[in-house]
């Protein structure tokens, strides 16, 4: 039987002498006791020493991952090839059953080889020779640091646990981050110098609008009276340096100590250092980001794909995500809450920041933010797991997105041609205008013709067809008021009496309208009428 034992230096290959002291498992330590006894089981066969560390690390990444290394596969047929009748033990039985298949090599992995394993390694110096202990210890320390590197996928250039730690500090998994802070801060301690500084020279602040150049000008002025001999051309362009100087010499504001200008200048101090800081710590990201995730930087930009990395804890838990989960990610608590109350879930999470979501119109969202979380996840997969570090995925899907997205934004003023792809022909703007008068008839619930003519448009059907000589029912006239005042004149003079016939005259004519809104039930010739009139006006006349 033949023992294939791995050490930091190389293979060693060993020859079992005795093969029947494997059989006693409990009791093999004793006879490893000593080199001797040990020389007695076993004798080294063959050594393959590793050129260098790079070798000794891709052969133990190939053993800790199962697989048959190039320098161990010329070992196996080197040496092992020409006994093939023998066993090979080994100590990794899925590398046992990988050689087998690949050579045609009976490998053995049972407890008493693993308990063999573990007496050659006590006894490793005495077994190969060769090596001393002094250049096998530092070999296993270097192999034992390349290895824990690649465990953790360490790497300068790229590296997922440096953007969460290092730079996805700056994208802390909680609600704040250190970017937001800084901002805060900054903006806060602007306030507070503008406010400060605003009672001495209240006319610098709607002069220079930018808060850096502004504290800049008030640290390098100190004092108002300072500005005409102060050079600024090296913070403000000369229009506003002349507009400063000008507003200096008319200024409005109160006289400050020497004191007061050095803790406002101090303030301002304060401001310009934690500004240049931001800007760093932006820049810091912005490589990072480039280096670690590409074309996801390409997609999203920075901010949000770290945010995104951040969020998921690593870049390759966040390639393990479908882009259903990339889409909302950051809308947990919104999700959850649509689904208990089974209202609409939400259609973006940290994506919404994207610059491609945030040039779209409100009504085209939801389609861009699905389709950006969609080519999102295929650049985060191929950055978590592709060989390639550039971007030109990135670039070709974004690409493509913008011409999605002017597609939709074209839409609304497509018309049907023939084609369907003819664009609409903007007419000549013409403007009419339309006067609109207000109907008071829409105000009233009062129908519009009166029901007395509706009774009397129904009864005259009825006449026509049905002619029966109907009786007219007349209301109960009332007593004219000429007659009581002619009672009660009865000794004035004629005169009077000429001017009341004249106003009777005129009255009388108004009478048939009345009678005219009476209930007639059919239609008379108006004679008769006309006849009682001259009656009534022959009586007035006698009396």
């Amino acid at each position: 039987m033949l023992v294939l034992f791995e050490t930091a230096a190389g293979y060693a290959i060993f020859k079992v002498l005795d093969e029947s002291k494997l059989q006693q498992v409990d009791s093999l330590y004793k006879e490893f006791e000593t080199p001797e006894k040990a020389n007695k089981i076993l004798k080294l066969k063959h050594f393959e020493k590793f050129q260098d560390t790079t070798e000794a690390l891709a052969a133990a990444t190939a053993l800790v991952e199962g697989k048959l290394g190039k320098s161990l596969k010329k070992v196996l047929k080197k040496v092992v090839a020409k006994e093939a009748h023998e066993q090979l033990a080994i100590s990794d039985a899925k590398l046992g059953g990988v050689i087998k298949e690949k050579l045609d090599l009976s490998c053995v992995h049972s407890p008493a080889v693993a308990e063999l394993m573990r007496c050659i390694r006590s006894q490793m110096e005495a077994l190969i020779s060769g090596l001393p202990p002094r250049e096998i210890s530092a070999m296993s320390l270097g192999l034992a640091h390349s290895l824990s590197r690649y465990k953790l996928k360490f790497s300068p250039d790229k590296v997922d646990t440096m953007i969460v730690q290092a730079i996805c500090a700056v994208w802390s998994v909680g609600c704040k981050t250190l970017l937001d802070d800084l901002d805060k801060e900054l903006n806060n301690y602007n306030m507070r110098c503008r406010e400060w500084y605003g009672w001495h020279f209240p006319e610098l602040g709607k002069v220079v609008t930018d808060n850096l150049a502004y504290c800049k000008t008030v640290r390098k002025v100190g004092d108002r009276t300072n500005v005409a001999t102060t050079d600024l051309s090296e913070i403000l362009p000369e229009e506003i340096e002349a507009e400063v100087k000008l507003a200096a010499e008319i200024s409005m504001g109160t006289e400050v100590s020497e004191q007061d200008i050095g803790n406002i200048r101090h303030l301002c101090d304060q401001v310009i250092e934690i500004s240049e800081y931001r800007a760093q710590l932006y820049d810091y990201l912005k490589n990072r980001m480039m280096a670690i995730a590409p074309n996801l930087t390409v997609m999203v930009g920075e901010l949000v794909g770290a945010r995104l990395i951040s969020h998921a804890g690593s870049l390759l838990n966040l390639a393990k995500h479908p882009a259903s989960t990339v889409q909302i990610l950051g809308a947990e608590k919104a999700l959850f809450r649509a689904l208990k109350t089974r209202k609409d879930t939400p259609k973006y999470g940290l994506i919404y920041h994207a610059s491609l979501v945030g040039q779209t119109t409100a009504k085209n969202k939801g389609k861009i933010s699905r389709m950006l979380a969609a080519k999102t996840a295929l650049a985060i997969r191929y950055d978590a797991l592709g060989e390639d570090t550039n971007a030109e995925m990135g670039a070709e899907n974004r690409a493509k997105l913008e011409a999605r997205l002017r597609q939709l934004e074209d839409r609304g003023i497509r018309r049907i041609s023939g084609t369907g792809k003819a664009m609409a022909k903007a007419d000549k703007y013409q403007h009419k205008s339309e006067v609109k008068i207000y109907d008071p008839s829409g105000d009233s619930t009062i129908p519009s013709t009166s029901k007395k003519r509706k009774f009397e448009e129904v009864e005259g059907e009825k006449s026509e067809q049905d002619p029966v000589p109907v009786t007219k029912f007349k209301k109960p006239k009332k007593e004219p008021v000429a007659e009581e005042q002619e009672a009660e004149t009865a000794a004035e003079s004629p005169k009077k009496k000429k001017k009341k016939k004249e106003k009777k005259a005129e009255e009388e004519p108004e009478e048939p309208k009345e009678e005219d809104e009476e209930i007639p039930i059919s239609e008379e010739p108006t004679e008769k009428k006309k006849k009682k009139k001259k009656k009534k006006v022959k009586e007035e006349e006698d009396e």
